[in-house]
């Protein structure tokens, strides 16, 4: 299957799926629990997901997937696919849960270790970010779509951060300078965050805590193709596949690369013991 026929199925996908999720969204008749992780999960999520499984698993049967809502296999089992499916059905179950819309279907193809097309579609804002190795990344809503970058640098500027609206700004200062300027800007969904950078909206968004690869699979490749990257806390890049467990350290997601991250930036040991 051709790239852009591959591009077609998955936003095909994430829009069949966040139709599904604005659906529950609007008549809240939905149910919810805490996994086993501590983080929510509704019977949306499960919807979205199902849709996201058969519309891939039709289209697309030779190209395994991996879903934050399917139990995943050993990295014995994984660890030799050429290509897969990585799936967040919904990005920002508690912003879902919590009504303020920042949420998001996240479709992310792997290959070779690394995301090389990414599609996050924001149901209850209209959006949808796309992004394919050699394509660029893009932004469609009601009026079309167009071609997305990350935002220029000037030295005198402030330095636009974005945060979560859920997370203390004080863990986030730990990693920032205190010879720079800085803008806070809150949203919901760590994928339409690292969106929010690739449009030029935000320059760098600092996630401490857990997220596991299909949190930022699809951002990713968005983000390069608009101009930037994403490291962990002690600047090496993200992985993919590569080890048993599918979550990610603490993680920076970088605009322009003409600002001096080495200066803004101080990097900081990996909070959480459990990466191997």
């Amino acid at each position: 299957m051709s790239p852009d026929m591959l591009l077609s199925v998955a936003l095909e996908s994430a829009k069949k799926a966040g139709q599904e999720v604005a659906r529950y969204y609007k008549n809240g008749n939905y149910t919810a629990e805490i996994k086993a992780d501590n983080s929510p999960v509704t019977s949306a999520d499960i919807a979205a997901n199902d849709v996201l499984m058969d519309v891939l698993q039709t289209l697309t049967p030779d190209i395994p997937i991996i879903s934050e809502e399917v139990g995943a296999l050993t990295l014995a089992q994984r660890a030799n696919w050429p290509r897969y499916w990585l799936l967040d059905p919904i990005d920002g179950t508690g912003e879902f849960m919590a009504g303020s819309g920042d949420f998001a279907v996240n479709v992310a193809l792997v290959e070779n270790g690394w995301p090389s097309l990414g599609v996050i579609h924001a149901p209850d804002h209209h959006l949808t970010y796309y992004g394919q190795n050699h394509l660029g990344a893009y932004k469609e809503n009601d009026s079309g779509s167009h071609k997305i970058q990350v935002a220029k640098y000037h030295s005198q500027r402030r330095i636009k951060v974005a945060i979560s609206r859920r997370q203390d700004i004080n863990l986030m200062g730990q990693y920032l300078s205190a010879d720079y300027d800085y803008e806070h800007i809150a949203l919901g969904s760590c994928s339409l965050k690292n969106c929010l950078i690739a449009e030029g909206g935000a320059d760098c968004y600092l996630r401490v805590g857990p997220t596991g690869e299909w949190d930022t699979g699809a951002s990713h490749c968005i983000i390069e193709q608009a101009g930037g990257r994403i490291i962990d806390s002690e600047f090496k890049p993200l992985t993919y596949n590569q080890r048993e467990t599918l979550m990610q350290p603490d993680f920076l997601s970088l605009g322009n690369q003409a600002l001096p991250w080495r200066d803004i930036i101080i990097p900081h040991r990996a909070t959480r013991k459990d990466i191997t």
